[in-house]
């Protein structure tokens, strides 16, 4: 079993849509079991709130079951817990990295540098933009797990 938790920020939005989409996309494709799916903040301003309304709205736009949920920030006992740490973007690997104290396992990575182009993840708190940010979304997931696949992992 591959045990994988998304990473943003203040864990309302990227990385609870993550794991919203993640849980679906391998429901859909019959891997359960294969996966341990969680997500957390770096930051813990957000802890115990649900995912952001907007990004609620977008994931139910979607026909994406949004699954109970509420913030919780990222601890350094995660780091032996989990296989991979996706982060949404560059700023969250850095503070993943500061929280755990390194990544000597090379655990920790964006979202995106699974897929053909590597990249953040635009934070939609900021932007408004959340159709961007769950298309991005989708597609980390979807090569995640034909990267999963691919190397044995599940």
């Amino acid at each position: 079993m591959l045990r994988v938790m998304f990473v943003c920020l203040g864990n309302i939005c990227r990385s609870a849509m993550a794991e919203c989409v993640m849980k679906q996309l391998v429901k859909q494709k019959g891997l359960d079991g294969k996966f341990y799916i969680s997500s957390a903040g770096t930051s813990n301003e957000e802890e115990g709130n649900p995912i952001y309304p907007p990004a609620k709205r977008k994931l139910q736009s979607e026909g994406v079951e949004v699954v109970p949920h509420f913030a919780t920030k990222l601890k350094p006992s995660d780091y032996d817990k989990y296989d991979l740490f996706l982060c949404a973007e560059e700023r969250n690997v850095m503070s993943a990295t500061r929280i755990f104290g390194g990544d000597s396992q090379n655990k920790i990575r964006r979202m995106l540098d699974f897929s053909a182009q590597p990249r953040n993840i635009a934070d939609p708190w900021w932007t408004g933009d959340f159709d961007a940010a769950y298309d991005d979304i989708v597609e980390a997931c979807e090569t995640l797990i034909d990267y999963a696949a691919k190397n044995g992992l599940i």
